[in-house]
This record gives C-alpha cells, sequence and structure tokens, in this order.
C-alpha cells in the first residue's frame, strides 16, 4: 500500500514538473531580441534530447516483441513527437518575426516607389512645359534674357532631378523584389514548419491511442500478445503483396513498387513515398482519360483503345512524332500498337509508360536513366525505369529539398510546368501530397 502511494505521489510530482516546464517554455516570447540568445540554447537543447531519443528508439525495436517492449517504444516515439512539435514551434516564431519585419520592409519601399513615381510625373509635366517653349518665344516675351536663361537652367536641373529618380525607383524596385523573393521563401519555410507540427501531432494522436489500447489489455489478453503480432505480420503480408497499379503497364506488388521507389529515390535525392504517389495519381488521371494508339504520324491523330473512335491529337506531330518512333524502334515496339495517353480536353496526349513522359522530354532523360540502371536501353513502359525517369524529374524540379511545399510545387510543375496555383494545377499537388502521406504510412508498416 505505502508503494503505491509512492508510485501515486512521484507520477503526480513527475506530471507536474513537466507542465511547470512547458509553462516556462511557452513563457520565453521568442520574438523579443533579448529572449533570442535563451531560445536558441532552448532550440539546441531539444535538438539534443530528440537525438537521444532516436538512439534509445533504434535499440529498443531491435528487442525481441513484449508488450513491455511496445509500450516502452511507444513512449518514445510520443517524447520524441512531442519534442520536434517544440522545435518546430520554435522556428515558427523567429519565422513569423522575419516575416513581419520582411512586409514591412516591402510596405516602405512601396511607399517610397508611389512618391518617387508622383515626383517624376510632375518633373516631367515641368519639363514638357520648358520644352515646348521656343527660343524665338523666349526671346519675344516680357521677360529679360535673364529669365530665359534661368529658365534653361531649371530645365538642365530637371533633365538630371529625372535621372536620378529613376535610378532611385530602379534601386527601390530591385530591393522590393529582393525583399519579396526572401519573404516568400520564409513563408514556405513557415508552412513547411506548421504542417511538420501537423504531422508530429498526428503521430503523437496515433501512438498515445495506441499505448492506450496496450494499458487496456486485460491479463488474459496481455498473455495472447504475440498472438496480435501475428495478426499485424498478417496485415504486413497483405500490404506488400496488394497490387500497385501502373499506367499503360499493367501491376505489381507493393513491396516491389517499394523497391524500385526507394531505388529511384535514392539516386535523384527524394523521398520513395513522393515517387510512388505521382505514379499512383498518372494511374488514376489514366483511368479517367484513357489510352490511345498513334495510327497518323503527319497529322498525329490515332484512335481510343477501349472503343476504337478516332482521337485528333494523340502526339504532337512535330514535337513527339519522331522521337516516339526513334523510341519504339530501339525497343522493337510497334509504334501504331503501343499504348500512349489519349489528350485531356486541351493539348496534346502521346504520354508513355507509367511516368507519362511525352517522348521529347523522355530523349532528355533516357541517357541518365540507363547510366542510373548500369546500361541498357532505358523503357518508358518498364516500371524500374518509369521508377527512375519520375524521381530525377521531381528532383530537377526541387523535390530534393523534401520540404512539403518543394514536393507540392514540384507534383504540380510535373503535371503542368508550372508551380501549385496556376493553370488550375493545385488539385494535383495537393491529391500528390494526400497519397504520400498514406502510402509512407504503408511503407513504414512494411519497413518495421
Amino acid at each position: 500500500m505505502i508503494k503505491s502511494k509512492i508510485s501515486v505521489f512521484l507520477f503526480i510530482f513527475f506530471i507536474l514538473l513537466t507542465i511547470l516546464h512547458t509553462k516556462t517554455i511557452n513563457a520565453l516570447n521568442c520574438n523579443l531580441p533579448e529572449n533570442r540568445a535563451a531560445c536558441i540554447a532552448e532550440l539546441e537543447k531539444t535538438e539534443a534530447e530528440i537525438s537521444d531519443l532516436s538512439r534509445q528508439l533504434a535499440s529498443k525495436q531491435k528487442e525481441g516483441v513484449s508488450l513491455k517492449r511496445d509500450k516502452e517504444v511507444l513512449d518514445i516515439q510520443i517524447k520524441q513527437a512531442k519534442l520536434k512539435i517544440k522545435a518546430h514551434e520554435f522556428s515558427i516564431a523567429k519565422l513569423g518575426k522575419d516575416i513581419g519585419l520582411k512586409e514591412t520592409n516591402i510596405k516602405q519601399l512601396n511607399s517610397r516607389i508611389g512618391k518617387s513615381k508622383e515626383s517624376l510625373a510632375e518633373m516631367i509635366r515641368r519639363n514638357y512645359e520648358i520644352d515646348n517653349i521656343s527660343i524665338v518665344e523666349s526671346s519675344l516675351s516680357s521677360e529679360n534674357i535673364s529669365n530665359f536663361f534661368r529658365d534653361i537652367d531649371s530645365y538642365n536641373f530637371i533633365q538630371d532631378r529625372i535621372k536620378e529618380e529613376i535610378a532611385f525607383i530602379k534601386e527601390d524596385k530591385k530591393s522590393e523584389e529582393v525583399e519579396r523573393a526572401e519573404l516568400d521563401e520564409k513563408r514556405d519555410r513557415e508552412f513547411d514548419s506548421k504542417y511538420e507540427v501537423e504531422a508530429e501531432k498526428s503521430k503523437v494522436e496515433k501512438a498515445e491511442a495506441e499505448k492506450r489500447r496496450l494499458l487496456a489489455l486485460n491479463k488474459k489478453e496481455q498473455t495472447n500478445y504475440k498472438g496480435s503480432i501475428e495478426d499485424k505480420k498478417a496485415k504486413v503480408t497483405q500490404i506488400k503483396n496488394a497490387l500497385f497499379t501502373l499506367r499503360d503497364s499493367g501491376s505489381i506488388k507493393f513491396q516491389d513498387a517499394v523497391r524500385f521507389a526507394k531505388s529511384a529515390g535514392e539516386a535523384a535525392g527524394i523521398r520513395p513515398a513522393l515517387v510512388l504517389a505521382v505514379l499512383q495519381q498518372e494511374s488514376n488521371l489514366g483511368s479517367n482519360v484513357g489510352s490511345c494508339y498513334l495510327k497518323d504520324t503527319s497529322t498525329g491523330s490515332g484512335v481510343k483503345i477501349s472503343s476504337g473512335a478516332k482521337v485528333n491529337n494523340v502526339m504532337k506531330p512535330t514535337r513527339d512524332v519522331d522521337p516516339f518512333l526513334a523510341i519504339t524502334k530501339k525497343l522493337g515496339k510497334d509504334p501504331f500498337e503501343t499504348r500512349v495517353s489519349c489528350p485531356l480536353s486541351i493539348g496534346y496526349g502521346g504520354a508513355m509508360g507509367p511516368a507519362q513522359f511525352i517522348p521529347s522530354t523522355w530523349v532528355i532523360f533516357e541517357n541518365r536513366i540507363s547510366k542510373a540502371k548500369g546500361g541498357g536501353t532505358a523503357n518508358p513502359w518498364s516500371a524500374a525505369d518509369a521508377f527512375m525517369a519520375s524521381a530525377m524529374y521531381l528532383s530537377d524540379l526541387g523535390a530534393n529539398s523534401k520540404s512539403y511545399s518543394a514536393e507540392r510545387n514540384a507534383a504540380c510543375k510535373y503535371y503542368s510546368g508550372v508551380a501549385c496555383g496556376a493553370r488550375g494545377n493545385t488539385f494535383y499537388g495537393d491529391q500528390v501530397m494526400s497519397r504520400a502521406l498514406k502510402l509512407q504510412a504503408d511503407i513504414d508498416l512494411i519497413q518495421e
């Protein structure tokens, strides 16, 4: 009984200590200059704690399966996620201050530019008035000769001031563009940090729910806990063997898709889940739009495979037909019986295989793909080559920084050539990132 009371007391003491520590952190306003050193020190301490917990987690995960071990793993994961949230919140606080300062600077520069333009307009008007008074008019006027030369001096002065004002406007405009670019970068970083906070909060909720479930197990269920592990293994096997659909190339097992994505991701420096998400998104689009065969090399028209109906703009003849014929010839394929994408409501189709590269783009990447896989002809309808092509292209589009905003923009560019927000492409980036989140959970599960 005494031991139980001591345990309860220690538990309450620990909770109070945690609350006091949290209040101390929250009271530390990182927007104030005098707190900067303390905030940096706290952030470094937090990062060190995260690193230490990572080592503990790796050690625990090597232990044999048991209820005790899994509870301890969940505890570490919860602590780790909470510390990451704290680190991101420090980052967000600092970025918020920087963003406010940038916005103020931009407003001041725009105000100066506006005033300079008004001043310039007035000087141009005055210059026009003087410029339109001829020498004869000035000589015949009632004004004396000294006033005439005074106007000449004014004219020269105004000319010099116009040049100066134009130079000021150019300089302020250049500064404004620099400030705006830095503001956009900081907003992206703030957005990424906020996304990471939400992701970590989701991890905490999931881990705490699992921990509550484990704590609620009765003695009989605890005894049979290893049996529930077998259920989990069965689920993992099911996920591994689930089919991952690839556009115009059939389906492969999910575990094979993950293997291709990891290999391609490591070569290109991007997340495997993003590669999988883009290929899944392309497959989904393909199911809506369908596939076509090219039939007329001069016009680029063809037919829909599902119905045989004639389709215009299957391929842009001046851009993609010749590269397509060259690609299919190297691979020994019949160009008129090889699947390509049908056109959307506007533009052209002709995109090939799971990665959906148009022929003129594929020829830019084929040597890189061939080199990455150790030789051989790059094949856009090969799963492994398509994964590599997608990874390389996404990396070229900026996804290798692995931030949420960079990956989302890279996905939008993959679809339409421009960052999210233009040409109605945002849906594509949002759907890819949503898919990547779900795919990452499955990847994590089969790799535990």
